[in-house]
């Protein structure tokens, strides 16, 4: 593996005179807040309206979280073919009938707990596939160089998504109802659809622009792209890391969530609406973390900003089983919470996301993203029955410290890989191995 390259990069023009960069921006904020209201609209109408206990609101989390361990590894073989831009249209469009077609069924009656199973695993596995889609497109839109600001960018996105998304998505199911709820988000799906579709720039697909006599491989099945991607990760001691570090906090924290969702209105006694804005709190964070992002690791080092924000966002949830009561100085500390978790894990995301697409050749963008995807985050559904049944066996704060205290586990195994010891530079991508490599090698 080469060194990291010590010569400074040449300047860039701003991301923000791109037009076809505004309109990938804009789409993925408009799809973010489509997502971030379905994640909070179908549990709370299950606690609230349906009156869903803590085993049903697990299996519901597990059901919308199930298509990442599903579908994730196929996402990337599929996206490293296709024009990513294409994937994120149609998922977008899909997302935007299934909520449409939620609505419906809640204003006519039908929208019970079967249905919203059905809802939350087909907006779950259509979110796989945008995801690893529009983190293969700023790969092939932007320089390498310009990377840490279209993510920096990007991500800061998805926190403005997470300011709106979760209150509007609490409000509505409070003051109004559920199928409304559902409507806004299959709205705010149609405007990512239109402002993607108005992207003008050709995109390459790196595995279909080489010839075929030189990529022969081209022709191989979908499992052989896929094992190609699990061993390019595996075999790179920063991906390794990443995926464990991932898998620590993705199974803590979708356990957290469960019991957290929970623990708000049935231990705290506070409404929907109010549930909606204390998790909306995580959104200025985030927006402050995604500025950071942009500054810090070039100062510090990545390997410093990656631990200690790990730290900071994941202790600051420990707080909050201490919390009693719905007085104003509890939501107040729920508040301060979720954005200090908000700040310090974009913090984090984004730093990850840097590396993985530095230390990554083009041609396998797709399938690492997804491939990490699938071993981070493909525990999630494992931690939200988890959450479900410590809540059930244990009671909610029990529940919830234990939860939270898992989590800690993830900054504890970055401090000990390779993550740790990367500097203020970004490391350059190994070389792919040529085709006929590949093929003597399995």
């Amino acid at each position: 593996m080469r060194p990291p390259s010590t010569s400074p990069p040449s300047p860039s023009p701003s991301l923000w005179r791109d037009t076809d960069f505004r309109r990938l921006w804009a789409g993925q904020t408009a799809s973010q807040l489509g997502e971030h209201t379905t994640l909070v609209v179908l549990p709370l109408f299950a606690v609230l309206t349906l009156d869903a206990g803590a085993g049903p609101l697990g299996a519901l989390r597990a059901v919308g979280q199930a298509p990442i361990l599903l579908l994730s590894l196929l996402a990337g073989a599929w996206v490293d073919r296709w024009r990513a831009r294409t994937v994120m249209v149609l998922t977008d469009a899909a997302r935007a009938v299934a909520l449409g077609a939620a609505a419906v069924a809640g204003l006519l009656g039908l929208l019970g707990l079967p249905a919203l199973f059905v809802v939350a695993f087909t907006v779950g596995a259509l979110s796989v596939l945008f995801d690893v889609a529009y983190q293969a497109s700023l790969v092939r839109m932007v320089r390498r160089d310009q990377l840490v600001r279209g993510n920096s960018a990007l991500e800061g996105s998805r926190s403005a998504a997470q300011i709106g998304g979760p209150a509007l998505g609490g409000a509505l199911v409070s003051l109004l109802s559920a199928p409304v709820a559902a409507a806004a988000g299959a709205l705010f799906f149609a405007v990512s659809f239109v402002s993607l579709r108005r992207i003008r720039r050709p995109e390459s697909v790196p595995e279909r622009v080489a010839p075929v006599p030189e990529r022969p491989e081209l022709a191989a099945p979908v499992r052989g792209r896929i094992r190609e991607g699990l061993r390019f990760v595996a075999g790179n001691a920063w991906l390794r890391a990443v995926c464990l570090a991932s898998a620590a906090f993705q199974l803590s924290f979708a356990a957290t969530m469960t019991v957290y969702l929970l623990f708000l209105p049935r231990e705290l006694h506070l409404t929907g609406a109010t549930v909606g804005l204390a998790l909306a709190a995580t959104g200025p964070g985030a927006l402050l973390g995604s500025v950071l992002a942009a500054r810090l690791p070039g100062r510090l080092g990545h390997g410093v900003v990656l631990v200690s924000a790990a730290v900071l966002g994941n202790g600051a949830l420990l707080c909050v089983p201490a919390l009693h009561g719905s007085t104003t100085a509890t939501i107040l500390a729920l508040l301060a919470v979720n954005f200090v978790f908000g700040t310090f894990s974009q913090l984090v995301n984004v730093t990850v996301m840097s590396v993985r697409q530095a230390v990554t050749p083009d041609g396998m963008q797709g399938r690492a993203a997804a491939t990490i995807t699938f071993v981070g985050m493909g525990f999630t559904p494992l931690g939200s029955l988890l959450g479900g049944l410590l809540a059930q066996e244990w009671g909610l704060r029990t529940g919830l410290l234990v939860t939270a205290a898992g989590m800690m586990l993830s900054p504890v195994l970055m401090a000990a890989s390779p993550l740790a010891r990367l500097g203020r530079l970004l490391p350059v991508p190994r070389e792919e191995p040529r085709p006929t490599e590949r093929r003597g090698s399995e």
